[in-house]
């Protein structure tokens, strides 16, 4: 007769969990997102995101300088502009509070972290949609394109690495390809918000960005439908045909079931955002002391790169450099 199985065995001290353990995060796998606002004299805090703000240019290159201390090897950049139009025109303006910044970042971090910049326009637009309307109130798929096109020419003449196109406009990565290798940018890369979810969990983020879409409206119409699996699956495979050097799944923690079978679809880098909703529904649970912030923070983090991501987008990268790694 055989001896019982014991899997209690390998969890009987912390040194035997930890050499068995499946997974871990470290802190390169982490992409600290920042915000950066024209028209501040200080950095301003973000009421809805705890411990984040809207930086001004200086003291973004100082964040992203502790960044770097800490061992962490990506930031993804958001530009607050102050003023608006209809198409969004401040995200490609070569002078505009994104590519400022992202000189700024280039000029003094080099290659020593990965410098990434979103590539939308909702920030830019006054109506607060991710592209160019047309004449009935709808993103116009291929004037959108084309202005994306433009910004990612800008973000990589600023100094890019990475541009992160997460507008959900069919065929972007393609056309965002093309511009690029054209204008002599082969070597920057492309993560694209393969599989973005038209969420509940952007709130605060919109807070962030200072973004109202006109009317009470929603981006139901360009972003995925929350219900929807195979979409991805073919959202990605599409984005991965077009040229995509990273893919991405966003949310995280409600899509994990995405996040698994993007990752068992693709040998590409895996990106997945753990994005403000999911992480300021942490910081006030925890606030309310109804919940131990560090070790659920671990087990959000653990899920998420469990599930199969590469890289993790996450409002907890400086947390986790500092207290944990």
């Amino acid at each position: 007769m055989f001896p019982v199985s014991r899997p209690r065995r390998l969890r009987a001290t912390a040194a035997l969990r930890e050499l068995t353990a499946e997974s871990r995060v470290n802190v390169s796998d982490l992409v600290a997102p920042l915000f950066v606002r024209e028209g501040l004299d200080s950095p301003q805090p973000i009421t809805s995101l705890p411990g984040v703000v809207q930086h001004t240019v200086p003291s973004l290159v100082e964040e992203v300088r502790a960044l770097v201390a800490l061992g962490v090897k990506g930031v993804i950049l958001f530009g607050v502009p102050s003023t608006k139009d209809d198409i969004g025109s401040g995200a490609f303006d070569p002078n505009g509070i994104a590519q400022k910044a992202l000189r700024n970042l280039r000029d003094t971090f080099q290659d020593d972290i990965a410098i990434m910049a979103d590539l939308c326009v909702d920030e830019y637009t006054s109506h607060g949609h991710c592209g160019v309307l047309d004449a009935h109130g709808h993103v116009d798929n291929d004037k959108t394109i084309d202005i994306y096109c433009r910004t990612a020419i800008a973000q990589a003449t600023a100094g890019a690495h990475v541009v992160a196109p997460s507008g959900m406009m069919d065929g972007q990565v393609g056309a965002i390809r093309a511009a690029l290798d054209a204008a002599g940018f082969l070597d920057v890369a492309i993560m694209a918000y393969s599989a973005k979810y038209a969420s509940a969990e952007y709130g605060p983020f919109r807070d962030a960005v200072d973004v109202r879409i006109a009317g009470g409206g929603d981006r139901k119409g360009y972003q995925q439908d929350w219900r929807n699996s195979r979409e991805a699956v073919r959202e990605v495979l599409e984005d991965i045909e077009q040229g995509a050097d990273i893919v991405m799944v966003k949310p995280a923690l409600a899509y994990l079931d995405v996040v698994a079978e993007i990752r068992r679809l693709t040998p590409l880098p895996l990106a997945a955002y753990h994005v403000s909703g999911e992480y300021s529904m942490l910081k006030a649970a925890a606030a309310n002391g109804w919940i131990d912030h560090d070790a659920t923070a671990l087990e959000h983090l653990g899920a998420i790169k469990r599930a199969g991501a590469d890289i993790i987008l996450t409002y907890l990268t400086r947390w986790y450099a500092e207290h944990v790694s």
